[in-house]
């Protein structure tokens, strides 16, 4: 039976880019437990933003399958090293996707603009001094800045401006970065969510946020008084 999700040992590694850990797995297994549902979701474009070592989208187009033979994945990082070992990753597992060194998405919006059908963020959320934020190497994996929002604030505007009519996005996120205010920013861009998988490890609290368009919400935004 063919694995449904990427094997360690064929994940590349690289000295400067952040392996799988306890954030990647929740993601995975989020994104797992919600299979059937993208299946049936039937996405042409996938996107991951911060692929790092590309265990996620390789597990992503794994999961997906032969329904995905249609499907287009494309996964970015501001990192060259994260890119060269995603695709070392990809390949190791039979899989392929288009590998951008960008940060978030630059370069890509005009032509991705609405057309993302799934898109998974495990974004740097660890709450950091501002000038460690943006930082080149391994640094750009985790460092987050002010409650760790500094990044996942510049990602959700990007996000909604590449997700289709029918896009999903998969964001992990600690407790310090407040994921229900995450929730409730989204709500009045006309976003519904919920939080798909919570985990606690020792060391933090991880919720794992899926948001989509949602026109009801949109409408109340809309016709809301001002």
């Amino acid at each position: 039976m063919l694995s449904r999700t990427a094997q360690i040992r064929l994940v590349s590694s690289h000295p400067e880019v952040y392996d799988p850990c306890d954030d990647s797995f929740a993601l995975v297994d989020a994104l797992l437990a919600d299979r059937a549902n993208l299946l049936e979701h039937r996405p042409s474009i996938c996107m991951e933003v911060g692929c790092g070592s590309g265990y996620v989208i390789t597990s992503l187009a794994l999961m997906l399958g032969k329904d995905s033979s249609g499907c287009y994945f494309i996964a970015t990082d501001i990192n060259p090293h994260a890119v060269g070992v995603t695709r070392k990753t990809m390949e190791a597992h039979g899989c392929h996707a288009d590998l951008v060194t960008t940060d978030i998405a630059s370069g890509l919006e005009k032509r991705l603009a609405g057309s993302v059908d799934v898109m998974v963020v495990n974004p740097p959320y660890v709450p950091t001094p501002e000038y460690e934020v943006g930082q080149f190497g391994i640094a750009s994996a985790w460092a987050g800045g002010e409650n760790g929002r500094s990044i996942i604030d510049k990602i959700l505007p990007v996000a909604d401006n590449l997700l289709s009519d029918k896009g999903w996005l998969y964001l992990v996120t600690l407790t310090a970065n407040n994921p229900s205010e995450i929730c409730l920013q989204m709500m009045k861009n006309g976003y519904a969510s919920r939080i798909v998988l919570q985990r606690s490890t020792e060391e933090e609290s991880l919720h794992i946020i899926k948001l989509w368009r949602n026109l009801d919400t949109q409408l109340e935004v809309y016709y809301s008084p001002r």
